[in-house]
């Protein structure tokens, strides 16, 4: 069974929505951030760079056990010792890379600074950080917007891909973003059909802290 180490947070998301979708067994074990769990040791010693999600694969490659962290590299990880959500052919697996990388770079990095100026006191610096962000975070949300025009998926057709599980975990987050749907109707109809998959409903229920 494989042990997910998270908190409640979109990162985090990403994975037990992935888990769920993949059917895999796993038990959650929670890093309580807000508490700086995340700087203990025995987190640290498979978690280089003391950030969630890890997990511990006591089944990986060959058998042996394997630990990930990065929640790209565990979607990766996952979806090639399951088979799932990530084609085989190289020319369908591209843009899945695209958007996934797209996520890990943008969309994920981009709001947690609002999240983040947010939560700073009045003045001048928050309504900097907060404007500088906020705009970008928009910018993105229009791009994803965009590429949704005409498609049910992110980067494949027929059934979502870990790229969509990815940008799910954040798009979650909208309100606290400030980010409305009501001028993104592609993105909000994508929302409503990731969130009425059963599993996909699942990994957002299960408790992660």
């Amino acid at each position: 069974m494989i042990e997910l180490h998270t908190w409640n947070t979109p990162n985090g998301r990403k994975i037990s929505v992935a888990l769920e979708e993949m059917g895999l067994s796993y038990t959650v074990k929670t890093v309580n951030i807000t508490k700086g769990e995340q700087f203990d040791p025995a987190f640290l010693a498979f978690s280089p760079n003391n950030r969630i999600p890890a997990i511990i694969d006591p089944e990986g490659p060959g058998g042996q056990p394997i630990t990930v962290f990065e929640s790209g590299a565990i979607l990766l990880y996952l979806a090639e010792k399951t088979g799932k959500f990530m084609p085989r052919e190289l020319r369908a697996r591209v843009p899945v890379l695209e958007w996934l990388m797209w996520q890990m770079g943008g969309f994920g990095p981009m709001p947690g600074q609002v999240h983040h100026f947010l939560m700073q006191p009045d003045g001048p610096a928050k309504e900097y950080g907060f404007t500088r962000y906020h705009n970008e975070t928009k910018r993105l949300y229009g791009v994803l917007d965009r590429r949704l025009a005409g498609r049910d998926y992110v980067a494949t057709e027929g059934e979502p891909s870990i790229a969509d599980f990815a940008i799910l975990g954040w798009a979650w987050r909208h309100e606290r973003h400030q980010v409305p749907f009501d001028d993104l109707p592609n993105v909000a109809a994508w929302y409503e059909r990731m969130m009425a998959r059963p599993a996909t409903a699942k990994g957002f229920e299960v408790h992660l802290g």
